[in-house]
């Protein structure tokens, strides 16, 4: 593998260099988020998402998010959050049979690592996590910011290619 194999290789990793096609990219993985979070009796799932603090989820809020958020700074350690989760959201979605729950922490190194202590918890549970969301804004918003809150401000930018990709559905 020669240098220049590798810079490329690099740079399809971090997805896409032109704002436009970052920001599109973002707003179809928002747009499928948001219909799992729907509330089912407005064709959606009830998928909940698991997001850090307050800040994210007022951040998710702006970008037209309704169904709910869950958040994991609520004062409990991480085995009873665990818990909960299980026996308030199962092993299965029952609407899409999905995974029951979005699991959304910062792209930061601390977000990293509560994203896999949660994820490997809640899977030696059978609790599957849906964790595309993550993996797109992680690739397409890093430049933006590496945090769940770092894009409200670019809400008024997504809200539009977001509302364009639920009208496709």
């Amino acid at each position: 593998m020669g240098a220049s194999d590798w810079i490329e290789g690099k740079a399809d990793l971090a997805g896409p260099a032109d704002r436009a096609a970052r920001f599109e990219r973002a707003a179809r993985a928002l747009a499928e988020c948001q219909r799992r979070n729907r509330d089912p009796l407005e064709g959606g799932a009830g998928c909940p998402i698991l997001v850090e603090g307050m800040k994210d989820e007022r951040a998710l809020r702006m970008l037209g998010f309704e169904g709910p958020i869950e958040l994991m700074n609520r004062g409990w350690d991480r085995s009873r959050l665990v818990a909960y989760l299980y026996e308030k959201f199962g092993t299965r979605n029952m609407v899409d049979g999905g995974p029951p729950l979005i699991l959304l922490m910062d792209w930061d190194r601390t977000g990293g690592r509560l994203q896999t202590a949660l994820r490997d918890r809640l899977q030696a549970l059978d609790v599957p996590v849906d964790e595309d969301l993550r993996k797109v804004l992680l690739r397409v918003m890093k430049p933006e910011g590496r945090t769940v809150e770092a894009i409200a401000p670019y809400a008024s930018s997504l809200n539009p290619l977001i509302r364009a990709h639920v009208e496709e559905e």
